[in-house]
């Protein structure tokens, strides 16, 4: 079991055969074990957000795995080649936070979307027709919104629950709202 074989030499060692750690369960164990937490350190000072880190951290060991066999031991240290993954990963996180940066709403105006002066009959409307657009939206933008925006939880708290990373719940508070605008805009309901 070829596995096995890696799994019993250190990190170094199993890093000379040239990206066969990278292809054994056992030996991506190994090479998270090794660098994982230099690379989320890296990741969250390179990006402010421990949940996007994390994603970060998972996205390299996921690339790596799947281009094992563009490593080469000749060419620089399976450290390096990590971080070069994870620097190209935060670079490519930072360009697309520049192009669609997130525009929080505040949670006062999304229970009041329909507006008005807020008397019993127009806050029945509103939360009518929020409970409408919220039950067009798929499940996971549904319920990271209610969680978040309706309930007042923090995302840490969210991501918990659910068993995602608080940058999974972070993007779908974003995509959720965006569809939310949309299922309002077509609903006829002016933001």
């Amino acid at each position: 079991m070829p596995g096995a074989y890696y799994a019993s030499m250190d990190i170094t060692t199993a890093a000379a055969a040239g990206g066969c750690v990278l292809r054994s369960e056992e030996g991506l164990r190994a090479a998270h074990r090794a660098h994982a937490g230099e690379l989320y350190r890296f990741a969250l000072r390179q990006l402010g957000d421990a949940g996007t880190a994390e994603d970060i951290v998972q996205e390299v060991f996921l690339r790596a795995w799947r281009s094992a066999s563009a490593f080469d031991e000749r060419r620089g240290s399976l450290r390096a080649w990590l971080f070069a993954i994870a620097r190209n990963l935060a670079v490519d996180h930072a360009r697309s936070r520049a192009v669609r940066p997130v525009q929080p709403v505040e949670s006062d105006r999304l229970v009041a979307l329909a507006g008005g002066d807020g008397g019993f009959d127009e806050a029945t409307m509103t939360a009518w027709t929020v409970e409408e657009a919220l039950r067009r939206l798929s499940e996971d933008h549904r319920v990271a919104l209610v969680e978040t925006y309706l309930r007042g939880r923090p995302y840490a708290d969210v991501s918990a629950e659910l068993g995602i990373p608080v940058g999974t719940v972070r993007s779908r508070v974003f995509y959720g709202m965006k569809a939310l605008r949309l299922v309002l805009d077509e609903m006829g309901v002016q933001l």
